[in-house]
């Protein structure tokens, strides 16, 4: 039996108030709301990436460095400064025989008198004619009571050689110097030595100071 769905139109709503519409577009909004909803929730979870796992985290170990200072009490031995040697006296000098020779070179050749003399007003004639006195007084009295000769027998001029070892107080070496002996060179002067001496003794009561007496003439 076929039954026929008839559809009463005294049922639907003769009326469409406002309260109706209300509930129609709230419901409306509602739907419009959820799908908004629905289609970001999908948009964002395709988009994000899946979130690796968190990596364990690891604690470094703590190091404490602990500081220790040490004093350390540094005693320095400060070394006496050795003494100076005490100076070598070879023998002391005799100044009477040095002031006896003085008195000998006034008495024969007027020695003192000449260098102490101001030669500024004498003219060459003059000093010349005084200087041949003083040469003849000072050459006797050396050869009175002093004996000189050269310390080189060679001529001055001539080559001369000295060995390893040679006597440095008799040979005094000039000009350019350079390496060890022996030493070739020319002689420039033979040097003198005195192997004598012949001066007279002093009297006693002699003032050796007194070179020469004053003169007083009567």
């Amino acid at each position: 039996m076929n039954s026929v769905y008839t559809l009463d139109l005294s049922l639907w709503p003769s009326t469409f108030d406002a309260w109706h519409a209300a509930l129609a577009a709230a419901d409306f909004i509602l739907l419009l709301l959820l799908t908004i909803v629905s289609i970001a929730a999908w948009r964002s979870a395709c988009r994000r990436p899946a979130s690796p796992p968190p990596e364990p985290q690891i604690r470094e170990p703590e190091i404490r460095v602990v500081e220790k200072i040490v004093e350390v009490e540094k005693i320095v031995e400060v070394e006496k400064p050795a003494p100076l040697p005490e100076p070598i006296i070879l023998r002391e000098s005799n100044s009477d025989a040095a002031l006896q020779l003085l008195g000998l070179l006034q008495g024969e050749a007027r020695f003192i008198d000449f260098v102490q003399e101001d030669m500024t007003g004498f003219s060459d004639a003059d000093i010349g004619a005084a200087a041949r006195i003083v040469h003849q007084g000072c050459a006797k009295t050396l050869r009175e009571y002093f004996k000189i000769s050269p310390v080189s027998q060679e001529k001055e001029g001539q080559r001369v050689s000295l060995p390893a070892g040679f006597d440095a107080g008799k040979y005094r070496l000039i000009g350019n110097v350079a390496g060890n002996a022996p030493y070739n060179g020319v002689l420039v002067h033979k040097g003198w030595q005195v192997e004598a001496t012949h001066l007279p003794k002093l009297t006693a009561g002699h003032n050796p100071n007194i070179i020469a007496p004053a003169e007083v003439e009567l």
